[in-house]
């Protein structure tokens, strides 16, 4: 699949859609054609996001920050050593983001990446924490988010934390049981089915849209993990972000799922809203991912990373599957015929740095 006859394609199917948007039949009553809405990549204007007046949130282009643990694994986690202290996931979380934004504290962090006024999604990752599975993102991550988006002024019914399906956000242990969000806060799962917008054309003719979840915010906050995933090599920022969010992430699964990742994540509805990438790395699967059926590939790693820039992460992500790989004597993912291209193709598209001699990387184990 060529990203230049992508591109092609796409110009075509604008060129034809503007021709339809503007021809009038000649025959009848002559009546006042209604001005058509002024298009960004093949959807209305308004579907792209805009910060709220006089707020310019922060952008930096090959940063990651890394905040671990000091400590044995099973002394920065509960009792199950399934789910991390909350007080070592908060302070991870603080951290990290602290290190990348240089603020003194969590909430200044949150203030270089949310307004007040904006509306907030929070897209967090719980496929492999259904059923039994226990590789999702972690509640006591999720919390130290969303209580820093409130505490930055943003109404509790302004922030949603949004997944695919119920079952998937079942496995964050969000608002199950005792683990419950701020009075409030909003909790949503798609299913791929509420939609507002027209379905546009992105990789190879394949016609999809963004759900509403995601479409809807003014700001997105992605919350993820650090996994091995069988058909794309690796699953980390871009994938939560683009296949969690559109309404058929199973159609472009073709070719490795590059460059569609890529090209999707390359859309102004996902560039124009998502601020800020923060992953939860307190264990990793290095193989037979993305699920967790397999309990010796859930390996501890104790970490949180933060980031503006989602190839620099993911390649850093990427860097952590094959050390890990290698140390369980496992082939690379490029040894396993399973290199993530899209993470490339997403460099060359300008969406990051993916050289690791330009990634800077801050890291601090507290």
């Amino acid at each position: 699949m060529k990203l230049a006859h992508h591109l092609l394609s796409r110009r075509r199917w604008l060129q034809g859609a503007a021709a339809a948007a503007g021809h009038v039949a000649t025959s009848g009553p002559r009546v006042a054609a209604a001005k058509p809405p002024p298009l960004v990549a093949g959807v209305p204007a308004e579907l792209i996001a805009r910060p709220p007046a006089g707020f310019a949130p922060l952008t930096l282009p090959g940063r990651v920050a890394k905040a671990a643990a000091k400590g044995d694994f099973a002394s920065i986690m509960q009792q199950n050593e399934l789910w991390p202290r909350p007080e070592v996931a908060r302070r991870l979380v603080e951290r990290a983001l602290m290190d990348l934004t240089g603020a003194p504290s969590l909430v200044g962090a949150m203030q270089r990446f949310v307004h007040r006024e904006d509306v907030v999604a929070i897209k967090v990752n719980g496929i492999a924490g259904q059923k039994g599975q226990t590789m999702a993102v972690n509640y006591e991550v999720i919390l130290p988010i969303v209580e820093a988006c409130i505490a930055v002024g943003v109404p509790p019914d302004k922030i949603t934390v949004y997944e695919q399906t119920t079952e998937f956000l079942q496995g964050t242990r969000v608002n199950v049981g005792t683990w419950r969000l701020p009075d409030g806060v909003r909790t949503h799962a798609h299913g791929g089915l509420r939609v507002k917008m027209p379905r546009i054309r992105i990789c190879s003719g394949i016609e999809t849209a963004f759900v509403a979840a995601f479409t809807e915010p003014t700001a997105v906050i992605d919350l993820t993990l650090i996994k091995d995933h069988s058909i794309c090599g690796y699953t980390g920022t871009m994938k939560n972000v683009t296949f969690g969010s559109v309404t058929n992430p199973h159609e472009h699964h073709g070719h490795q799922a590059s460059p569609q990742i890529a090209l999707l994540y390359n859309h102004p509805i996902v560039t124009s809203r998502v601020r800020l990438h923060v992953t939860d790395a307190f264990k990793i699967i290095p193989d037979k991912g993305p699920l967790d059926r397999d309990p010796r590939m859930r390996v501890p790693h104790g970490a949180i990373y933060a980031a503006t820039d989602p190839v620099a992460m993911d390649t850093i992500g990427w860097r952590v599957i094959d050390e890990e790989r290698r140390r369980l004597g496992l082939k690379t993912l490029d040894e396993a015929g399973r290199t993530p291209r899209y993470v490339r193709t997403a460099a060359d598209l300008g969406l990051g740095v993916h050289d690791l001699d330009r990634i800077r990387m801050t890291s601090v184990e507290i």
